[in-house]
């Protein structure tokens, strides 16, 4: 009798269950294609791309990387040196303590983008792929070699649904879309990087000044982008880079570094920005960082209202506002019906405090709302104090505000004799009107940020979370509801106030369609409570960054026209869809929305 023996085929075998990268190439390969595709990226940025300086950046020039090729060169080697980090080389162990994977892969993506966005550009502009040089075709080719190593390196893939015989196509359709974006999850999920030795105190602060020299440098750059191409490849680049290194695990070390030093780290963020100015040649830039400053400091007031206390705020600007009116009308404008010249000191605080005082007669009867009604309730507050400035024309009204012409010819500060509207030169550095007001702005946005901290770890700080995650249970604890969250609206209109007094001087004029819910130029209460969604509510980094984001690049996608805020709010979504808890989220709020992450054994008073 003979015995006939047949393989199993009910389990898979080890070889099926071992990991696998989303292009079938040997892991091997792929890693080697990576690390070399990067490094051959980086010599392609050294040929000419095209024949011709049309194209904007000048890429015809052999030895000296311009333009969009500055960016592929940053992508190209840093792709390179995580491909050698994933070897083990020594040295290079502290780019990548997560695992260099997942950032091989958003770094190659990146460089891959930015490489052929540049390349489709100079096609679509000059009139075909005729005008590319060999050097376009070298950085095309080992970009895309790069891009499909990277995705050949294997990850554990993430179990399929059940399938049910009875659903329906859209239901068939949604299972589908569930499955890429969790297998896209996996193909760059890292683990949760070990805890690093701690550093020297010296190395640390070292790591620190290093951290804002990047920040400073990318913002300059970014801020200083002279062609429409060269911001959006600036954007592609930028964002799957940080996210190589959030997956890397350096983001975290940094974060950790600048937790344990977060006096030294705000002091250091400041006299960076301090340091801006100094770097343009030109006031052109400058007065997009002045503006910059005034949105994220009523961002940041915003934070207050809404990050802490949990105060959903539709008409915040209407205390923007307030500010810069009542400044306007005591620093010695022609236009204003009271022949006042007062010190900027005292319009200042006057400003603050009038600010104040609207918002608490707007909050006292309306604070006892919750939700939607209370956010109703501010969103008319908002219209109605637009609606009556500009009625107050002598016409419609009494003659205050001078109606839709507002208070102009508002006169530039004087302070102990420094005068903001002329240049001065500083350590042999010429600064201008907007460099001198982006200086003034950057140390009331200090001020605000000292107050944010102080309020925020305080006694009243606590009660305004506690209100914020649970009202009832904090009520039923001996909270006095109330009081505390007219508090939080009073500070939060005094600090939107003062910043209003800067305003005014800035922009020369105080118009009733500066103060807005929604409109294209920001600040306006919609873009305000974006910034602080979008940057991270309960943050003091967050709004600021979040702040920053919106209003530059609103103002670098003009070349969109009609389709800009349709740009601008696809990304909005996508990114809220993605990262719902923000840029940078306090860690409460981020296991909130990601409750696979990993709880850390002690938090903060807000979360952080």
């Amino acid at each position: 009798m003979t015995t006939q023996t047949t393989e199993s085929t009910g389990a898979p075998s080890n070889k099926d269950n071992a990991p696998k990268g989303l292009i079938g190439l040997p892991e091997n390969v792929g890693r080697a294609l990576a690390t070399i595709g990067g490094a051959l990226t980086v010599v392609s940025t050294f040929l000419a791309w095209t024949w011709t300086s049309a194209f904007p950046g000048d890429l015809t020039v052999y030895g000296y990387p311009g333009g969009l090729q500055v960016l592929v060169l940053i992508g190209g080697a840093l792709t390179a040196l995580l491909g050698l980090a994933s070897y083990g080389v020594k040295g290079l162990g502290w780019l990548a303590p997560a695992g260099a994977d997942g950032a091989i892969k958003l770094a190659a993506t990146g460089t891959f983008a930015t490489t052929w966005y540049t390349v489709i550009a100079i096609s679509d502009e000059l009139g075909g792929v005729v005008n590319l040089e060999p050097g376009g075709y070298i950085a095309a080719a080992v970009t895309l070699a790069a891009f499909l190593g990277a995705f050949s390196l294997p990850f554990e893939r993430p179990e399929d649904e059940p399938i049910d015989e009875d659903e329906s196509v859209g239901e068939r359709t949604a299972r589908i879309w569930r499955h890429i974006v969790a297998l896209l999850k996996s193909a760059v999920f890292t683990p949760t990087p070990a805890p690093a030795r701690k550093l020297p105190a010296y190395a640390e602060i070292l790591v620190i000044v290093a951290a804002m020299a990047v920040g400073l440098t990318v913002f300059t750059y970014g801020i200083g982008t002279e062609y429409d191409e060269l911001f959006v490849g600036f954007l592609i680049t930028v964002g799957f880079l940080f996210a190589a290194f959030s997956k890397a695990g350096l983001v975290a070390r940094v974060s950790a570094i600048t937790g344990r030093h977060s006096t030294i780290t705000m002091s250091g963020a400041f006299i960076a920005a301090a340091l801006f100015p100094f770097t343009q040649s030109n006031d052109q830039y400058a007065t997009i960082g002045v503006y910059i400053l005034i949105f994220a400091t009523v961002a940041l007031g915003l934070n207050i209202v809404v990050g802490l206390a949990g105060l959903l705020d539709l008409g915040y600007v209407a205390f923007l506002g307030v500010g810069a009116y009542t400044a306007a009308m005591v620093s010695g404008s022609p236009s204003s019906p009271f022949d006042l010249h007062l010190p900027f000191w005292l319009s200042a605080l006057l400003g603050a405090a009038v600010a104040m005082i609207f918002g608490v007669l707007i909050g006292a009867p309306t604070l006892r709302l919750r939700g939607d009604y209370l956010a109703i309730v501010t969103l008319g507050f908002g219209e109605i104090f637009r609606i009556t400035v500009l009625n107050m024309d002598g016409t419609s009204g009494p003659d205050i505000t001078n109606g839709s012409n507002g208070i102009s010819s508002i006169p530039n500060l004087d302070i102990l004799g420094f005068d903001f509207g002329l240049e001065h030169s500083i350590l042999g550095f010429t600064i201008g009107r907007f460099a001198n007001y982006f200086l003034l702005m950057l140390l009331i946005t200090l001020i605000v940020v000292v107050v944010f901290k102080r309020s925020s770890d305080s006694r009243i700080g606590r009660a305004w979370i506690a209100i914020r995650e649970d009202e009832t249970a904090a009520l039923a604890m001996g909270i006095n509801g109330f009081r505390v969250k007219l508090i939080a609206f009073a500070l939060g209109a005094s600090l939107a106030g003062l910043a209003g007094a800067v305003q005014a001087h800035v922009t020369y004029t105080v118009t009733p369609e500066q103060y807005q819910f929604a409109h294209v130029v920001p600040p306006n209460s919609a873009f305000l409570l974006a910034a602080v969604v979008l940057g991270g509510m309960g943050t003091i980094a967050g709004p600021l960054v979040g702040a920053a984001l919106l209003y530059l690049i609103p103002a670098k996608l003009q070349f969109l026209g009609d389709y800009q805020l349709f740009a601008f709010g696809v990304a909005l979504v996508l990114l809220m869809r993605f990262r719902p808890e923000g840029l940078i989220p306090n860690r409460r709020r981020q296991l909130e929305f990601h409750e696979e992450a990993e709880a850390p054994a002690v938090l903060s008073k807000t979360g952080v």
